[in-house]
């Protein structure tokens, strides 16, 4: 027997499916979902069809809906999903940016190798643990002003650097230099402002994590040379968080004031948390500049946590960071919305390009990659689940041409969190990790079941999804060797 999501889905290619807008009536686009067979099945028993169809309502959406193969249920749009509306006569909408603005990931690299590390990593684990406040509400160690945290949301990692944590190298290789322009916190509540006061510099909670890890495998060593990795066995560190309760609220905020104004502007949706507001009207500009504030707010927080996490290296270690090659590589926004300009059919077009769980991926010679990475494309940061692996992959030229420059995020989960916390325990977990040698510490036991390997897909096949597609091009794969989750 036929499986259902084959009487829908037409096949583009191997790696691309489309879902026709006489799937449901309202649509004004196709929806194209990247994925392999196998992944369909449970795509579609999540019913993350529909919401790749709903977001094709849009008004001012081009050309498709679009799903990478992370793929998951959301609020309002998939997570994995990708959405350009014209900012001539388009919309904005909160659901496709998510509630944690700007929830991204930081990479540094080291000169140190498995064998120096390995010895050392539970001690290491454990001064991360204590030196970056993690954990559900956790407050950081910065005390900062009502005056600080509107610099904050204007200046984003400039402000941390101009602080003394970091400096200006890392600034450099940060997406659009850790700051998006036109950032307004009059139009960020006093609510959120409350929020985001204490949590500045914290990890927080759920799948926010700190991993340590080992290069397992180089698939293009020019490549990664560029990015200052040049062995196996060469240590990493990666960073994942995002705004905290601050982008939450700001997230809140806007939800509700958006869902009021649908009817005003006439807009039709199938789903009341696609709210939204025309691009051009007062509200669409307010949410972009309150949600400038919170990417910003997510710029600062991971470069104070770059700057802790290079001060525990050095107290582990002992040497200098100049001894240790304490380098970022680069830093990913993965929930975002950006008025770009991109060729749709034979035009240039501005458009507002939506990545919620999904990555940015500029190909070589774009004027919006780095000048470190100009001649092999803009590194994309594609972390696993904790008991498996980790991609570093380019930007591409396809991806350009196809997805608006953007590629999958992450594994993508495959089971809620709740289910996941009845499927497994957290102390199972921790055993399960450090069988495989991998240390891990955790604010709570729950918190380690929410996120066991199980509950995600396979990282591997999402990325070899992306790379045999021609969106994101994989070249390095590192394994975590410890972990520290919020």
């Amino acid at each position: 027997m036929s499986a259902p999501w084959k009487q829908v889905l037409n096949r583009v290619n191997d790696y691309c499916w489309e879902i026709p807008t006489s799937y449901t009536e309202g649509m004004r686009v196709p929806g194209r979902i990247y994925a392999s067979e196998a992944m369909l099945e449970h795509i579609w028993q999540e019913k993350v069809f529909q919401q790749v169809a709903n977001v094709a309502f849009l008004p001012g959406i081009v050309p498709y809906s679009l799903a990478m193969p992370d793929v998951h249920w959301g609020y309002g749009f998939p997570i994995g999903g990708v959405a350009a509306t014209r900012v001539s006569d388009g919309v904005v909408s909160p659901g496709g940016v998510g509630f944690d603005i700007n929830c991204g990931v930081r990479l540094l690299r080291t000169n140190l190798t498995v064998e120096e590390v390995g010895p050392r990593i539970e001690k290491l684990i454990t001064e991360l643990y204590n030196n970056v406040p993690s954990g559900l509400g956790s407050k950081g160690k910065l005390r900062v002003s009502d005056k600080d945290l509107n610099e904050v949301m204007v200046k984003g990692s400039v402000w941390a650097a101009e602080h003394g944590y970091g400096d200006a190298a890392d600034v450099e290789v940060t997406e659009d230099a850790g700051c998006i322009r036109g950032a307004d916190p009059e139009k960020v509540s006093a609510k959120a402002k409350q929020r985001g006061i204490p949590q500045l510099g914290t990890l927080g909670s759920g799948n926010h994590f700190l991993e340590v890890e080992r290069v397992s495998e180089i698939f293009d060593p020019d490549a990664a040379r560029a990015m200052g990795i040049n062995e196996i066995g060469q240590v990493l560190v990666l960073i994942h968080c995002g705004s905290r309760g601050f982008g939450h609220q700001v997230c809140t905020d806007y939800v509700a004031l958006l869902g009021r104004v649908v009817q005003k502007y006439g807009i039709n949706i199938p789903d009341r948390q696609l709210a939204c507001a025309p691009i051009q009207s007062p509200e669409g500009k307010s949410y972009l500049e309150a949600m400038a504030c919170a990417a910003n707010y997510a710029w600062t927080n991971r470069q104070c946590i770059l700057h802790w996490v290079r001060e525990s290296l050095v107290s582990v270690f002992d040497k200098s960071r100049r001894e240790m090659g304490l380098e970022q590589v680069y830093d990913v926004a993965h929930n975002i919305a950006k008025i770009e300009k991109h060729i749709v059919g034979d035009n240039g077009l501005d458009v507002c390009v939506h990545r919620k769980g999904a990555t940015r991926a500029f190909p070589a010679g774009h004027p919006d990659t780095p000048e470190a990475y100009r001649k092999v494309g803009q590194p994309v940061l594609i972390p696993g689940d904790m008991g498996r692996g980790s991609y570093i992959a380019l930007g591409t030229e396809e991806a350009m041409q196809v997805t608006f420059g953007s590629t999958c995020h992450g594994a993508g989960r495959m089971q809620s969190r709740s289910a996941a916390k009845r499927n497994q325990r957290g102390a199972d977990v921790a055993r399960a990790l450090a069988d495989k040698g991998i240390t891990v510490k955790a604010g709570s036991m729950a918190g380690l079941a929410e996120e066991a390997s199980e509950a995600y897909k396979d990282v591997d096949e999402v990325v070899d999804i992306t790379h045999q597609a021609g969106i994101s091009r994989r070249i390095v794969r590192a394994v975590p060797m410890g972990v520290v989750k919020g």
